[in-house]
């Protein structure tokens, strides 16, 4: 009896070499060949699950995103119900950063896709969910939503340069939250 293969397992093994690629040896690693080897498969079998390096990009974009998601919801559920909204933006903003090594792998994967997206509208990393649940929960509204936004973007780049240590890229957010939740 042949053996059922889960599909989208084998997709997520594929996008699980990809990020590892990027991660360690940048986008310009990434190959169908080379996520082959890295997965351990055939590049047939990458071919079969993606036609183009676009359509592997933006599976492997999607599972990065889950990721995320799903870390900063766990980082959300650990502050109990109804939390305040100053608490509940650190823990998601801190969930994203770079601030381990882990994450530092996960960070400059998204700094990579960032980059990748920009010049392919069809990829365009969304923000506009997190831009308008900024804008709900700030006192500031949608200016003090894009202006966190940029701050937790900037924070990344620096934080995976080394310019900035984890404990300076907490300071200056917990400065900025403050800022932004004294206005009234």
């Amino acid at each position: 009896m042949p053996r059922k293969v889960d599909h989208t397992e084998r997709r997520t093994l594929i996008a699980d070499a990809l990020t590892r690629l990027a991660a360690t040896q940048g986008l310009e690693a990434v190959s169908l060949r080379h996520v082959a080897a890295e997965a351990g498969v055939s590049a047939g079998m990458v071919q079969h699950y993606f036609r183009t390096k676009d359509e592997m990009m933006a599976f492997a974009l999607e599972v990065v995103r889950d990721r995320n998601q799903a870390r900063v919801a766990a980082a959300v559920a650990t502050l109990g119900d109804d939390p305040p909204p100053r608490l509940l933006l650190r823990a998601m903003i801190t969930a994203v950063l770079p601030l381990d090594d882990a994450s530092r792998d996960v960070g400059r994967v998204a700094l990579a896709f960032l980059a990748y997206t920009a010049v392919r509208p069809g990829l365009r990393a969304e923000t506009a969910q997190l831009l308008e649940y900024f804008a709900e929960v700030l006192p500031g509204g949608a200016t003090a939503a894009t202006g966190l936004l940029a701050l937790m973007e900037g924070l990344g780049i620096y934080l995976l340069g080394g310019q900035f240590t984890a404990e300076q890229a907490i300071e200056a957010l917990d400065a900025q939250l403050d800022v932004l939740f004294s206005v009234r």
